[in-house]
């Protein structure tokens, strides 16, 4: 892995952020990183470039991996616009066609999905998702329950809920949008807070 400058400084809010979902403490990650407090605020606050070997030791500290620190920051800096017209990654025989609104590797997933679509497979994700119907109509089943969707409808899937989707339109245009498979979105109960906040 290369770390370049660019990636290097943009790291540090992912490292932030992944420290205070395992509510650690600056000193708790110098004490497994061996790297020194001051040295890992300016990381977090994008004043100092990690080398790789030192990236590696603070993702180790916080029980990850520098390639998935370096890809949530990436997923957190990025403007990218995918037009109508690119159809790069699509399947250009007529019929049903399958696109990527978002390109390369972030915490949010979206594909769109046009024509009639039977996939005959039952799917779970490991986080939440969202069906829109842009266009035509759409049968989704769901812990066991049928839904039709038509134009404007959506479906909000939370993860784990087994589902089975099929377009019934041939024009029919179904966004989904969903939270990457590799982004732990899943919350334990015991941690949220109380009313009141935090326990």
């Amino acid at each position: 892995m290369d770390v370049n400058e660019k990636e290097a400084f943009r790291v540090g809010a992912a490292v932030r952020r992944r420290r205070r979902t395992l509510g650690l403490t600056l000193a708790k990650v110098s004490a497994r990183s061996g790297l020194s407090v001051p040295f890992l605020s300016q990381i977090e606050n994008e004043r100092a470039r990690p080398s790789e070997r030192s990236l590696q030791r603070v993702a180790d500290a916080l029980e990850t991996t520098a390639v998935e620190l370096l890809a949530v920051s990436d997923a957190g800096r990025t403007v990218d616009v995918v037009r109508a017209a690119d159809t790069a990654g699509c399947d250009r025989d007529p019929g049903p066609r399958i696109r990527d609104l978002v390109r390369g590797h972030h915490q949010l997933h979206a594909m769109e999905f046009t024509g009639e679509q039977e996939t005959g497979r039952e799917f779970q994700h490991r986080n939440d998702e969202v069906l829109y119907v842009a266009e035509g109509a759409a049968e989704v089943e769901a812990e066991g329950r049928a839904y039709r969707l038509e134009r404007g409808d959506s479906l909000f899937l939370s993860g784990g809920v087994r589902h089975r989707w099929r377009a019934t339109l041939p024009e029919t245009r179904i966004l989904v949008v969903a939270v990457a498979e590799h982004v732990d979105a899943t919350a334990d109960p015991r941690a949220r807070p109380g009313p009141n906040g935090p326990a």
